[in-house]
C-alpha cells in the first residue's frame, strides 16, 4: 500500500431542519391552536483514529465527506428527525488543522479518540413556541441554522520512542532489521528507503520501544534536496533520537562534517529537535580492521566535541546493536521513574525542597 502521510480534505456537516407552521384542526375543534414541530438537527462530522489503518492514501479518492440534513419539522407537533453523523475514519497519530486559520484543531494519538471537526446546525423552531395570550395563532417559524464547512489538513505523525536520522546508506534500515522483526528494503544505493518505517524492539516482559526509521537527509535537504525533510514530522513525537553515521564511507567524506549537516538541517525544520537528547552511533564498523576501529570513532568523537552517549556498532554483523538496545530501554525506565511523583509527600512538603525537616 502506498504511503501517505499528508491530505486535504474538506468536511461539510448537516444543516437543521426548518420549524413547522402548522394548525390542529379536528372535528368540533375549528380554531385549535398552532402545533407546528421544531426541524431536526443537522448530522456532525467526527474523526475517529483507528489503529488498523497506518496511511492517509484513502483520501487521495474522496476528498469530500459531508453529514445528513435534518428533516423538517411537522404537524401535530412531530420533531423531525436528526440527520446521521459522518464518521471518517483516520490513522493513530493524525494531528489535524484548519487550513484557513492554520489553527491546529486536535491531535488523535489513542485508538478509538474520537474528535468533532464540524459541528451540525441547529434545527428551527415551529410555531408552537410563538403562540402568545395576544397572538393566539402565530404564522411564525424558523429555519434551520446551517451545518459547520470547513477544510481540513491532515498530517501523520507516526508514535514512536526512538527516532533514527542519519545520511542516505548510513545503515539506519540495516540497524532496525537487526533489533526488531521490521523488514525495510536494504540495498547498496542511496534513498532505497522511501517511506518510513516502524520497528518494535523487545528486551522482556514489559521491556519494549518502537523505533521510527525515516529516508536519509542530505546537505539542502531544507530546500528540498533529497527527498526533502518533510519526513521528520514522523520524529518529532520521539523521546530520543539515534543519529547513525557511516563510521567508514567509501567516498572517504568527512564524518564530523556528515553530523554537522544534519544537524544544520534540524535546525532548520525544528530547533526544539536538536535539544532532545541524541546519541551517535558509528555504524559499519566490520568495514575497518579491530585495531582501527576505537582510534577511529575516538577521533571522531574528540573533533564534534560530542558529549552525550555513543556507540561503535555493525549493524550487518548485529555487533554492540543490543547494547545500544538495552541502554535506551535504561534511558526510558529512568524517565518513567524521574515523572512518577511521591504520593506520599504532601506538596509543600520541606523533603520535596531538599530541606531538613528538623531544621
Amino acid at each position: 500500500m502506498k504511503f501517505v502521510d499528508e491530505a486535504n480534505i474538506k468536511v461539510q456537516a448537516g444543516d437543521g431542519g426548518n420549524g413547522c407552521i402548522s394548525f390542529r384542526r379536528e372535528k368540533f375543534i375549528p380554531f385549535g391552536g398552532p402545533d407546528g414541530g421544531d426541524g431536526g438537527f443537522g448530522g456532525s462530522v467526527w474523526l475517529v483514529a483507528d489503529e488498523g489503518l497506518n496511511t492517509l492514501v484513502d483520501f487521495r479518492h474522496q476528498r469530500s465527506f459531508k453529514a445528513k440534513r435534518g428533516e423538517n419539522g411537522m404537524g401535530s407537533q412531530m420533531y423531525g428527525k436528526g440527520g446521521e453523523d459522518t464518521t471518517i475514519r483516520v490513522p493513530v497519530g493524525t494531528m489535524i488543522t484548519n487550513v484557513d486559520t492554520d489553527e491546529v484543531i486536535g491531535d488523535l494519538t489513542s485508538h478509538g479518540q474520537r474528535m468533532l471537526v464540524a459541528q451540525g446546525g441547529k434545527g428551527g423552531l415551529g410555531n408552537i413556541h410563538f403562540k402568545t395570550s395576544v397572538n393566539r395563532a402565530p404564522r411564525k417559524a424558523t429555519p434551520g441554522t446551517p451545518g459547520e464547512a470547513r477544510e481540513l489538513k491532515l498530517e501523520l505523525r507516526l508514535l514512536a520512542d526512538v527516532g533514527l536520522l542519519g545520511f542516505p546508506n548510513a545503515g539506519k534500515s540495516t540497524f532496525i532489521r537487526a533489533v526488531s522483526a521490521a523488514t525495510p528494503r536494504v540495498a547498496d544505493y542511496p534513498f532505497t528507503t522511501l517511506h518510513p518505517n516502524l520497528g518494535v524492539v523487545s528486551l522482556g516482559t514489559d521491556q519494549s520501544f518502537v523505533i521510527a526509521d525515516i529516508p536519509g537527509l542530505i546537505e539542502g535537504a531544507s530546500e528540498g534536496a533529497g527527498l526533502g525533510i518533510q519526513f521528520l514530522r514522523h520524529v518529532a513525537r520521539t523521546s530520543l533520537l539515534l543519529h547513525i553515521v557511516d563510521i567508514a564511507p567509501v567516498d572517504g567524506s568527512d564524518v564530523a562534517a556528515q553530523v554537522r549537516a544534519i544537524e544544520q538541517e534540524l535546525q532548520k525544520f525544528n530547533p526544539e529537535l536538536l535539544e532532545r537528547p541524541r546519541w551517535l552511533v558509528l555504524n559499519k564498523a566490520d568495514m575497518l580492521a579491530e585495531d582501527e576501529r576505537q582510534a577511529t570513532a575516538e577521533k571522531i568523537i574528540a573533533e564534534l566535541n560530542w558529549t552525550q552517549p555513543w556507540f561503535l556498532v555493525s549493524a550487518i554483523a548485529r555487533e554492540n546493536t543490543m547494547a545500544v538496545c538495552q541502554q535506551v530501554q535504561r534511558f526510558f525506565e529512568s524517565q518513567r521513574e524521574a515523572s512518577v511523583k511521591r504520593t506520599d509527600m504532601l506538596p509543600n512538603d520541606v523533603r520535596l525542597r531538599g530541606e531538613d525537616p528538623q531544621g
